[in-house]
């Protein structure tokens, strides 16, 4: 790339959807009345997992941790895009554009081991459901959820690193809502096929090693039902993975659109959306889609409002 406009910059300037003002309002309600629904599902599932006795197993623990994570990176995203809506075009420093993506990539990359790790954990509930406690101890889940957030923190600091070698750009204003590495990428003035290079292989190395434990997770755990005698142990069984399955899907499939081809294959207004799907939709998605279906998670809440509302009427 020419280097004749290029030069340093101290902030960027992100557009959002800005090309859409008259939708501002009704853009500004939807993301706020998501954001909402996010923090109170996720943060209101972390408090049922953490009073609640019984929902003191492995299970819950990764799932509280999900949903810790689903808070997190939607908190990184999205207050910045209301602020954007808002202001037609939102300013952000250079160093804040860093720790936002840092951060945001820091929880995506933990979120797609952590839902691996419950493939896993789902796989051993149902392959041996009388050592299931046993074998997935305290200290192993620790263990466990902690190495999800070490390949977070690792993988994000890696494509921080070769960001900030980044000397100039062509621009400051960046056509996204947020600072994720493809639109910065593509206002660089010097050569960034490395870390277009590094993004694809992290991003498609993350991916199939965790679709490869889910993938066989799932079969043998397929295999598994398919060998009960009980026609009511095996709709049990695949009730308890529906959820997990859906989340996977939906997460996992935006992930590979967006980050594992080349960048050539998909226009930013395409990115954008994709990406606005699996930053701010799916943390809302997630506590909904494990909740509402899930018989200890409403006993649990009815304790805990003590009251007598008719959970399964309403869920069901």
């Amino acid at each position: 790339m020419g280097t004749g406009n290029c030069s340093g910059v101290t902030e960027f300037i992100l557009l959002g959807f800005s090309e859409a003002p008259e939708l501002r309002v009704t853009l500004f309600s939807v993301f706020l009345l998501i954001y909402g629904v996010t923090v109170l599902g996720n943060l209101g599932m972390m408090a049922v997992i953490q009073v609640s006795c019984h929902l003191h197993t492995p299970m819950y623990f990764f799932l509280s941790h999900l949903s810790f994570v689903d808070f997190c990176y939607s908190t990184v995203i999205v207050p910045n895009v209301l602020s954007s809506i808002l202001n037609k075009g939102k300013a952000i420093s250079f160093l804040e554009c860093m720790v936002q993506f840092y951060f945001f990539c820091a929880y995506a990359i933990t979120e797609v081991f952590l839902l691996a790790v419950m493939a896993y954990d789902r796989f051993v509930a149902i392959y041996n459901p009388l050592l299931y406690t046993v074998t997935m101890s305290r200290n192993l889940c620790v263990e466990l959820v902690s190495c999800c957030y070490l390949c977070g923190m690792v993988c994000s600091l890696i494509h921080l690193c070769f960001a900030l070698e980044i000397p100039s750009y062509t621009s400051n204003v960046i056509d996204h809502f947020f600072c994720d590495l493809p639109p910065l990428l593509s206002l660089a003035c010097s050569d960034v096929t490395m870390n277009e290079l590094l993004l694809y292989i992290v991003a498609t190395f993350n991916e199939i090693t965790t679709i490869v434990i889910i993938l066989t997770s799932y079969l043998l755990i397929l295999i598994t039902i398919l060998r009960m005698h009980s026609a009511e142990g095996r709709r049990k069984a695949f009730s308890t993975c529906a959820s997990h399955l859906t989340v996977i899907l939906v997460f996992h499939g935006t992930i590979l659109f967006t980050y594992c081809q080349p960048s050539s294959e998909n226009s930013m207004d395409t990115d954008k959306v994709a990406t606005v799907f699996y930053t701010v939709v799916i943390p809302m998605l997630n506590p909904l889609i494990y909740s509402l279906r899930n018989k200890d998670v409403k006993e649990a809440l009815k304790k805990v409002l003590g009251s007598r509302l008719p959970f399964e009427k309403l869920f069901s």
